[in-house]
């Protein structure tokens, strides 16, 4: 069994899209796949959340969620508008662990960036992933903006993870234009060679627009896991 996390150096980098892509892969490899979202924000009740759009686009059926919020906002900040508490740590490894019993994959989209608080404790992604290591395989997949200021962002995000013992974080762009500039060529060529990363790949600009079927036929193309 397998635990990934994805997580970005920014919030809308395209996480979502990602998860889904990774998704595809590993069902398409005959694996079965599991998706969490510990803290949903910006969707309340039955609205269209992250989780359905991965389900949407990968039609892997198996989504959960710990928290679902409707503001726009940073997971600790949602709950404080709306007066409820978010679930804790124990509940979200409790949850993965359960997964991870079933599945043989389980895919963890994060909220914003790897350091956002997912509960009142202050815990993010990283002690996440941390507390939930039991018996799975983790990795992290970074996902990076195309233009400037990813390279640094990118090398923050990295430094995190590693200062924690995450070793070996998959990198993938979340949004590449069909026409890149030369600054985003370069970037492309400068992440490839992040030392201590792998990279999986490029999604393309506009994929969410793609029809599933679509979707589906293009994503193990657009990423090269060495997990599968």
């Amino acid at each position: 069994m397998s635990v990934t996390y994805i997580t970005g150096t920014d919030t809308d980098v395209g996480k979502t899209l990602t998860t889904a892509a990774l998704a595809v892969a590993l069902s398409a490899a005959g694996a079965a796949v599991a998706i969490y979202k510990p803290t949903q924000t910006g969707a309340s009740g039955s609205e269209h959340g992250d989780v359905d759009e991965v389900s949407r686009l990968s039609g892997v059926h198996s989504i959960h969620e710990g928290i679902r919020l409707g503001d726009p906002m940073a997971p600790r900040a949602a709950a404080g508008r709306a007066n409820r508490e978010l679930p804790d740590l124990t509940h979200h490894v409790a949850r993965i662990a359960e997964l991870a019993a079933s599945h043989d994959h389980v895919l963890v989209e994060g909220a914003g960036g790897l350091l956002v608080e997912l509960d009142a404790d202050s815990h993010t992604l990283a002690d996440l992933a941390a507390a939930a290591t039991g018996a799975a395989l983790s990795h992290f997949v970074v996902v990076c903006r195309s233009g400037l200021g990813t390279l640094n962002h990118t090398a923050l995000t990295v430094e995190a993870l590693h200062r924690r013992g995450f070793a070996g974080p998959a990198l993938v762009i979340g949004s590449w234009p069909a026409t890149p500039s030369d600054v985003e060529l370069s970037n492309r060529e400068s992440l490839r060679g992040t030392e201590g990363t792998q990279f999986l790949g490029c999604l393309p600009a506009g994929a969410s627009r793609l029809a599933p079927r679509t979707f589906r036929e293009l994503a193990t193309q657009w990423l090269h896991l060495p997990h599968c």
